[in-house]
């Protein structure tokens, strides 16, 4: 059935279609924006949402699952988020309660001087007089051009807005959390493999040193191993350090003082087993991001302002009613003859305001305008975030099957040139130089799979978590 528009009613015929008006202003309806099908990449197969609603707790590392799960209860920005949701809560609890009678119990004692010209002057009485009054006045406002339902429509919409914005603040926690977790464990990883290539490096250098000063080798030999221990010696300072400030960033994440996991700074053997992740339709997109979602809602709470800024230029009716007793001396103050009381409804309409009230609409339609531009954008933003990390995930896991690889052929190397030394057709310099090229493949693997790892959290981000903003029933 059409809504009908009050705004097309003359004034003179006003009064008489109060009753059969309903809401003014526009009515929200979701914006129809089509990411279209298919991804840009080969990704394809559906994902478990359960997966999602706890992706960090699926990849089989209790350290991270617990960790995550502090920052998730204890990281102070989301706990601020939540605060704010507090406030919108009861905002719309106040919204709501502007459609309900208000009760005004009161009492008063006034002491008063009236001149010897006012009406209310009784020469029979003195001009000083102490005035007691006591009652209960009652007011309902009559919601004839539902603003008082446009207000409980935006405060609605913009507590759905502070959820979905927490729920994309979690899901930001979360992959930060992972992303620092997997910074660390892989510093402390590659810092291994590194410390085993310096070590090669040391034995080199000193089986360089001994050969050059019975006169073997020249002195550029010398030089030069000393060059690539120093060299190999340079990385490990920065990788310590990686590894500091991963350490640091997991305490801010979780709440906590920047030493709280300090424990965490023994190396650990636990190795994610990264794979390839099915992403669902990219139409999915639009009803799991958190920021979709806060923005649709903030669009719709904008829409709803502009409601409230229309029924403006209507009449408002208010009943009222109120009793109590009213005196000059307070002996008599509870008698039946001073007893008051009245009844009656208020009307109330803004005929001339100097343009205030169309000047209010007009800034609430370019809030409107707004908001339904900042939604468009997050839907391609979105997209745009999700098909990036999805591509970064997947020419990640490229490099790590190439990296392995080339790994695996260091490997055989060293192999074959230790078989060798045993059978003393190769020298020490040139197995111990097979280790430091092993050693250091395998900190390049190290590094490759870190690197995959933070694009697996900020892919996981980027698919929007288990938020569905299904689970409202104004959506």
């Amino acid at each position: 059935m059409p809504e009908k528009n009050c705004r097309t009613l003359t004034r003179p015929t006003l009064l008489l279609a109060l009753v059969g008006c309903s809401a003014v202003g526009p009515t929200h309806q979701l914006p129809d924006v089509s990411p279209r099908s298919g991804w840009m990449s080969q990704a394809g197969g559906e994902i478990d949402a359960k997966v999602l609603a706890r992706w960090w707790a699926t990849l089989g590392d209790p350290t991270l699952e617990k960790i995550v799960d502090q920052a998730l209860a204890r990281n102070l920005d989301l706990r601020q988020a939540l605060a704010g949701i507090e406030g919108a809560r009861a905002l719309l609890a106040r919204a709501e309660a502007l459609s309900t009678p208000a009760l005004l119990a009161g009492g008063s004692v006034q002491r008063r001087r009236l001149s010897t010209n006012s009406p209310e002057y009784n020469p029979q009485r003195s001009p000083s007089q102490t005035v007691s009054d006591v009652g209960i006045d009652a007011s309902w406002e009559i919601d004839l051009f539902g603003s008082l339902q446009r207000q409980r429509e935006s405060a609605s919409a913009s507590l759905q807005a502070s959820e979905a914005e927490a729920a994309g603040l979690r899901l930001g926690i979360a992959a930060e959390t992972a992303r620092s977790y997997f910074a660390l464990r892989g510093a402390q990883q590659e810092l291994a493999t590194r410390r085993a290539s310096v070590a090669a490096l040391q034995r080199i250098h000193e089986l360089v040193r001994v050969r050059q000063a019975a006169g073997d080798l020249p002195r550029s030999e010398l030089e030069r191993a000393q060059s690539r221990l120093d060299q190999a010696q340079a990385q490990l300072p920065g990788i310590e350090a990686r590894q500091q400030a991963a350490l640091t960033a997991l305490g801010l994440l979780t709440g906590s003082l920047p030493e709280a996991h300090v424990a965490l700074a023994s190396p650990t053997d636990n190795r994610l087993t990264l794979r390839p992740v099915p992403v669902g339709e990219r139409a999915d997109i639009l009803r799991r991001r958190p920021d979709i979602i806060a923005a649709e809602r903030r669009l719709a709470a904008a829409t709803a302002e502009t409601g409230v800024a229309t029924a403006e230029l209507f009449p408002k009716l208010v009943l009222s009613a109120g009793a109590g007793f009213r005196a000059l001396d307070s002996h008599n103050l509870l008698a039946s003859d001073s007893r008051r009381g009245f009844l009656g409804p208020l009307i109330s309409w803004r005929i001339f305001d100097g343009g205030r009230v169309r000047a209010e609409i007009h800034a609430a339609e370019a809030r409107q305008q707004a908001a339904a531009l900042a939604h468009e954008k997050a839907v391609l933003a979105a997209l745009a975030d999700a098909e990036k990390a999805l591509s970064q995930y997947e020419h990640a896991l490229q490099s790590i099957e190439w990296q392995e690889a080339a790994t695996e052929s260091t490997r055989r190397v060293l192999e074959t040139a230790e078989k060798r030394y045993a059978l003393g057709d190769t020298t020490l310099i040139e197995v111990l130089d097979a280790r430091r090229e092993y050693t250091d493949q395998q900190a390049l693997l190290v590094q490759f799979r870190s690197s995959a790892a933070a694009d697996l959290a900020s892919l996981f981000k980027a698919l929007g978590g288990g938020f569905h903003g299904a689970d409202h029933p104004e959506r």
